[in-house]
């Protein structure tokens, strides 16, 4: 079964896998984003942080490998009485075609190379003053097996993602463990990386 396979099949079980309530460190971010702005969030499931952000006043796109959690997306998101724009995509051929005045990373976990072609990108798909914030499970989740990947080359920490985001100046990096309730398929301490890093300089350079 491949990859996109096993998240369809997860995401079409009954209810939200990761609840609809927005991740709480998100929650607790919204004043470094850019107000009002337009905003990308990566493997964003079943829409819970890209509704909420709508809901706050942004223009959000939403991108994940699964359709059916696209669809999930587009349900909440009318339940709720806003819009976000849907892109079913793997990001290994997703295509960064604006720059973005956030971008949000959720649990999004990618093995090693993809992820550094990812957050290779995130500088220069921001426009100048935008913010990049993530938040994933360190290794020292393994120890605790709440929730995220098994798999320790998927996991990173705070010493990684200094290296990859170079192009970014920290606001905001962190680890620590944490209560983690979303959903059931986050429940109880988690060991997570914080980071916020904002663009200061525009780079006229930029090519999707």
């Amino acid at each position: 079964m491949s990859e996109t396979s096993k998240w369809d099949q997860r995401y079409s079980e009954p209810g939200y896998a990761y609840g609809t309530d927005p991740n709480d460190f998100l929650v607790a971010s919204l004043e470094h984003l850019p107000a009002g702005g337009e905003v990308l969030c990566l493997a964003e499931g079943e829409g819970r942080n890209s509704v909420y952000l709508a809901l706050q006043g942004f223009k959000v796109t939403a991108v994940d490998s699964s359709s059916v959690a696209m669809k999930k997306t587009e349900a909440l998101a009318k339940k709720h009485g806003v819009v976000v724009d849907t892109v079913v995509a793997d990001l290994a051929q997703f295509t960064f075609k604006q720059q973005y005045d956030a971008i949000i990373s959720i649990f999004c976990h990618l093995p090693p190379v993809l992820r550094k072609s990812v957050h290779r990108l995130v500088p220069d798909s921001l426009k100048a003053g935008g913010v990049f914030l993530l938040e994933g499970y360190t290794p020292k989740q393994l120890e605790h097996g709440t929730g995220g990947p098994p798999i320790p080359e998927l996991l990173m920490n705070f010493t990684v993602l200094e290296q990859e985001l170079t192009g970014l100046r920290i606001i905001h990096g962190l680890e620590l463990e944490r209560e983690i309730h979303e959903g059931k398929l986050h429940n109880g301490v988690g060991a997570v990386v914080q980071f916020i890093g904002q663009k200061i300089q525009n780079n006229t350079s930029f090519q999707p």
